[in-house]
């Protein structure tokens, strides 16, 4: 392609571009990385309890043994129960500590909470449940519904231990068996451990100087106090009239969040570091002579196709035709404008950044459209790449910062400076609010069994943690050399794709595979040669350079360890050929039927 080509198809300066994002970056970028948030226990325990809990399940301790325990009740989880039942494992138990299925999305119910990846895509299993959402991007109470379906149609309320907590999985050596304890005193035994605790479950507080002094009113928005604000998740807050609410953080949560914040208080006051990117999301019913029209197979389709195009492929059509692939349609309309026959990597990636700078400015632009007072536009323009931060897509959120009562405290970057037992400190000023609302989100770059919430004790009693003290070891993200009969659900050394449940089908599918395989050739136990592993991690690591550059430059988030790419390493980050390269590898890997890097004994 020529730089006359490129030049024509473009609008902007790419240069002023990167100086703009680079500084907004520099600005950010903070000593501390994760430190600077307060992990949920001790004085802080009470962030964690269940307000969601009708009644307590009273039950005596289980010592007893079953083949596969699956630990966690969220997509994951269920995806592994699933393809268990249909590879025909029937002594299986789910442990789920909160009350019900659902995982993030029994949690999160706070109002106007919806998936804001298409739902036709992301909730798993529609057709195995012949189950339609009634809208493009669903609601939470429909995908906790959803949830619930899933484990009644593959009888996983049966022997489950819901409202249960582990606190320890231990390899016994003799029994060959591991052993599970719980906070209900169990000491359960299982000869397949299966661990879906999910990325983002673990609310996390920012570490601001005095967050332990407030005396008003406080919750944390994965534990919404509907007895406190009055209303559903569909909104109606209506105990807030007369109230003075601050909310900290203005991610996905707050985005969705703060038009109902907006409507139910007297003054609503918005912290923001960072501005989040915001699409139109243009939500609409299901069209259901479309939804008549499919045919078998269309749903696993269309997530290969959604998940092809934002991971950067090419596609013939695109079927989902969102925010999320609109990037591609840009990158592919520049791509055109010249020879792109037989690209570099490089003049890819310039490709791909410009798309990237097309798509940003249509964001930015729409913050002036919608925004009626220019200095409140121009603090809510969000300035870097749109994948540096999970973008976010809605009709409601930059205009409710057209109200009167809605007050953005933009901390140019820097954060809430001090909380007090009345106030909000940022700027310098002080803020009386009678209710403090965190939409700070979870913990994602911190120690896994941290977020996991309890420890694994492999062969000879070596914990996860110390095995994984220099970097996360695996084959495939999910075995791990040490810890047999071990599978790890998640994004560490796996591939990342923003349809997060796309991911979990294909790792649900590989497990259900290989359990039922080791189940025929009588295997005892099954872990990672040391050389597969090894193997494994050094495709990572050669994979990891591009990602890891595209990290550090991006502004301070949880996707680059709040600024520090470099330091969480290569090794821990999703696989770096991305995720359609990652379901290819695992997909041959079970065509093979070798089973090569995993030992049977």
């Amino acid at each position: 392609m020529s730089e006359q080509a490129l030049n024509d198809a473009i609008d902007f300066d790419p240069d002023a571009l990167r100086d703009r994002y680079r500084e907004e970056r520099d600005k950010r970028l903070r000593t501390d990385g994760n430190e600077q948030y307060v992990e949920i226990k001790g004085q802080y325990a009470h962030y964690l309890e269940d307000p969601y809990v009708e009644e307590r399940i009273e039950r005596d301790p289980l010592t007893d043994e079953v083949d596969v325990v699956v630990v966690g009740g969220g997509f994951g989880g269920l995806l592994a129960g699933a393809r268990l039942r249909e590879a025909g494992v029937k002594n299986l138990r789910m442990i789920e500590k909160g009350g019900e299925f659902g995982g993030t999305w029994y949690w999160n119910r706070y109002p106007g909470a919806a998936c804001d990846i298409e739902s036709y895509v992301y909730l798993p299993l529609l057709e195995e449940t012949g189950f339609m959402p009634v809208e493009k991007y669903t609601r939470a109470p429909e995908i906790l519904e959803h949830s619930k379906r899933i484990a009644k149609k593959y009888d996983l309320y049966n022997n489950a231990a819901l409202q249960t907590e582990v606190e320890e999985v231990r390899w016994n050596e003799s029994l060959q068996r591991w052993i599970i304890k719980t906070n209900r005193g169990d000491a359960m035994k299982a000869k397949f451990v299966i661990m879906s605790n999910g990325p983002l479950h673990r609310p996390k507080l920012p570490g601001i100087k005095g967050v332990e002094s407030f005396k008003g009113h406080t919750f944390h928005t994965s534990r919404w106090d509907y007895a406190y604000t009055g209303g559903s998740p569909a909104g109606g807050l209506t105990k807030l009239k007369g109230k003075r609410v601050g909310i900290i953080g203005t991610g996905a949560t707050a985005v969705q969040c703060v038009p109902h914040l907006a409507e139910g208080a007297d003054e609503l006051y918005v912290f923001q570091r960072t501005p989040s990117s915001i699409d139109v999301r243009n939500n609409r019913e299901t069209d259901w002579d479309w939804a008549k029209s499919l045919e078998p197979g269309w749903h696993k389709h269309r997530m290969e196709n959604f998940n092809i195009l934002v991971s950067g492929g090419f596609a013939s059509e695109d079927l989902v035709n969102d925010g999320w692939t609109e990037i591609i349609r840009n990158l592919l309309f520049i791509a055109s404008q010249g020879d792109n026959k037989n690209l570099s990597p490089e003049k890819l990636a310039e490709i791909a950044e410009l798309a990237d700078f097309k798509k940003m400015e249509q964001v930015r632009s729409r913050v002036d459209e919608v925004i009626k007072d220019p200095e409140i536009a121009e603090a809510l323009k969000p300035w870097y790449r749109q994948f540096c931060k999970r973008p976010c897509f809605h009709d409601e959120y930059l205009a409710a910062f057209n109200k009167p009562n809605v007050h953005l405290i933009d901390t140019n970057g820097q954060g809430v400076e001090k909380i007090t037992e009345t106030s909000i400190i940022a700027n310098g000023q002080e803020y009386e609010v009678d209710c403090l609302i965190y939409a700070t989100g979870f913990e994602v770059g911190t120690d896994y069994t941290r977020r996991s919430g309890y420890e694994l004790y492999g062969r000879d009693g070596k914990s996860l943690t110390d095995t994984w003290s220099d970097g996360i070891q695996s084959l495939y993200g999910m075995n791990v050399r040490g810890f047999p009969n071990v599978f790890i659900m998640g994004g560490a050394q796996a591939g990342f794709t923003a349809n997060y449940p796309h991911l979990l089908e294909e790792q649900s599918n590989h497990i259900a595979w290989v359990i039922n395989e080791a189940d025929k050739r009588q295997a005892s136990t099954i872990e990672p040669s040391e050389e597969g592993q090894s193997a494994w991690v050094d495709r990572v690591l050669e994979k990891a350079v591009m990602r890891t550059k595209f990290l550090e430059e991006c502004t301070p988030g949880y996707y680059n360890n709040e600024g520090k790419a470099s330091e969480r390493s290569g090794q821990n980050a999703p696989y770096g050929g991305g995720s359609v390269e990652y379901f290819e590898i695992l997909d041959k890997w079970r065509n093979e039927g070798e089973m090569s890097g995993l030992e049977l004994n």
